[in-house]
């Protein structure tokens, strides 16, 4: 027989368990046994319409209910760690928590069991459960599932009753079970035993969940859960991208939250659409809720469409994918390696680009420094931002501008527009480490001061237009370098937020141009790609000393920019 040391032991699958066995909290089996014996022998699945529709015209009898019996990952991997984990008082380990899968690997059903075992079983008088979500119609659907099973189960049918003009499942000893959404009118006053919040990527503000983050302050034994699949990858600010982030810190072990749940089912990025591997990480219930062959049928169709493709890699392979109209998708730059380490690079040539901003926005400059055989480029980037802007364009561009400082991948500027002095100065003590062969620059008129300066402290300037001419040849090696995964980047966030944000525009020849106009947000370091890989592509070896790139090349002026 297995010591309770041991059984704990076995149940420690990564860096937060190590963390809160050391805090005194361990594994009570029992308590997870119980809450699988009541999906077991309590609940019960209603067969679904369409297998009612299907007996009816074959003339056999209607379906009976079955018994919810839990799948293998949602006993091992979900609803065991959830109530076996136990800290040192004998309560429940676990406080919140953040799970997302794919789409049909059965969320709501696991969510309409959950509120009925803690409004029924969880020796919790007074239990008060909920569910919400950003609409009434998503919100409904665990209630829906619940009132099913409630209907079901000759043993809840005698302690539950359901409300279905208020979406609510009375249960005994005055608990409850209600679903909400965002557009009720107050979520003050709530005490919430256990608060599911259904697919939280499609939530329109962070003020639902806030509001409900201590909702259950006054329980000794409150849960908050979210169940949800993957959102819009373009918009790093958002709050189900935050309980993402803060969730794959928690599993990688780079965040030690003993009372924060994290489960994760999601495939690698950059992964090919039709590799089973891959749909069987996303889909912990593939063979069962859902069947391969329409997976398979759903890929195909994928592979020759960029909108399906987008909404596959999101929905059925849980991938945090932006917009189907950006020109560069979550998946294409989150399969490059972000492997580049600066001091490594020291004493190399690099040919740099710097997009400089109008008014009080981002400057953008990147370095690339090609390999030695040419097949490939290394990635390292500096952004800039007005010191006494940053809370205002935070609000205004919904990027958390404040972390990326703190985490040193924004530099601040005295101010309220980016100070070039400043600029200069991290460009000079860039360049006497990595000389820099060639700088790009916009040729647009806040460029030229800057053009002058540079040039006079010895730089190669380059400037460059923003048209066909200037752009195309960059953008589409770009473009070659990302899918092929030969452009390794350092890993900076806002590279990534604005290389998600870019659209190009082609004209009738199909020549790339970048549209700030058409783009979702900011693309300043895009656009500082683009300019140093101009001066990489177009460029003619520098001679020792500097001059004006154009005097040396007079026949690019005859281009029609």
């Amino acid at each position: 027989m297995s010591t309770p040391d041991a059984i704990t032991r076995q149940w420690m699958r990564g860096p937060a368990d190590k963390h809160a066995v050391a805090a005194g909290c361990y594994f009570d089996l029992d308590k997870a046994e119980y809450v699988r014996r009541f999906f077991h022998e309590i609940l019960r699945i209603a067969p679904s319409q369409a297998e009612c529709e299907r007996c009816l015209l074959a003339g056999e009898p209607k379906p009976e209910a079955v018994p919810f019996k839990l799948l293998d990952w949602e006993w091992r991997d979900l609803i065991a760690p959830l109530f076996g984990w136990r800290r040192a008082d004998g309560k429940r380990r676990f406080r919140r928590g953040y799970v997302s899968m794919a789409k049909k690997n059965g969320k709501s059903a696991i969510g309409s069991g959950l509120a009925l075992y803690m409004i029924c079983a969880d020796g919790e008088a007074d239990a008060e459960a909920y569910s919400f979500a950003s609409d009434r119609e998503q919100a409904s659907l665990i209630y829906r599932e619940a009132a099913k099973m409630v209907d079901a189960s000759g043993d809840l049918q005698q302690v539950c009753h359901s409300l279905d003009y208020r979406k609510r499942i009375n249960g005994p000893r005055r608990s409850f079970f209600q679903s909400s959404s965002s557009e009720a009118r107050s979520k003050e006053g709530l005490h919430g035993h256990l608060i599911l919040y259904d697919e939280l990527h499609a939530a329109r503000s962070r003020d639902l969940f806030d509001a409900l983050r201590y909702a259950g302050a006054a329980r000794s034994e409150p849960l908050m859960l979210t169940l949800t699949t993957a959102g819009d990858g373009a918009n790093p600010a958002h709050i189900c991208r935050e309980q993402y982030e803060y969730a794959q810190g928690i599993i990688r072990g780079e965040i030690l939250d003993p009372g924060f749940f994290a489960l994760i089912y999601e495939a690698p990025a950059g992964c090919e659409l039709d590799d089973p591997e891959a749909w069987k990480i996303a889909n912990p219930s593939l063979g069962e809720t859902i069947l391969v062959d329409d997976l398979a049928s759903a890929a195909e169709e994928a592979k020759a469409s960029p909108a399906k493709e987008s909404s596959f890699r999101r929905y059925r392979l849980n991938q945090w994918v932006s917009n189907a109209t950006a020109w560069l998708s979550d998946a294409l730059w989150d399969g490059c390696p972000a492997d580049v380490e600066e001091p490594e690079l020291a004493g190399q040539t690099c040919y740099a680009g710097l997009d400089l901003s109008s008014t009080d926005d981002l400057t953008a400059f990147v370095a690339i420094f090609p390999d030695a055989d040419g097949d490939g480029v290394r990635l390292v980037s500096r952004f800039f931002l007005p010191e006494e802007n940053v809370d205002r364009l935070e609000r205004k561009h919904r990027v958390p501008y404040a972390a990326w400082i703190r985490s040193g991948h924004l530099i601040l500027t005295p101010g309220n527009v980016v100070d070039y002095d400043d600029v200069r100065r991290v460009i000079r003590e860039f360049a006497t480490i990595h000389p820099v062969v060639h700088l790009g620059l916009d040729r647009g008129w806040q460029g030229q001061a800057m053009e002058t300066a540079l040039i006079e402290e010895g730089f190669d300037v380059v400037p460059v237009g923003a048209g066909w001419v200037s752009q195309d040849k960059p953008l589409k090696e770009i473009e070659k370098l990302v899918k092929s995964r030969r452009l390794r980047h350092d890993g900076n966030p806002v590279m990534r937020w604005n290389a998600l944000n870019a659209i190009c525009k082609t004209d009738d020849a199909g020549n790339y141009s970048l549209s700030k106009k058409l783009s979702r947000s900011k693309v300043d370091g895009v656009a500082a790609l683009v300019n140093a890989i101009h001066c990489w592509t177009f460029a003619t070896p520098s001679e020792p000393q500097a001059h004006n790139y154009y005097a040396a090349n007079p026949q690019l002026l005859t281009l029609d920019w």
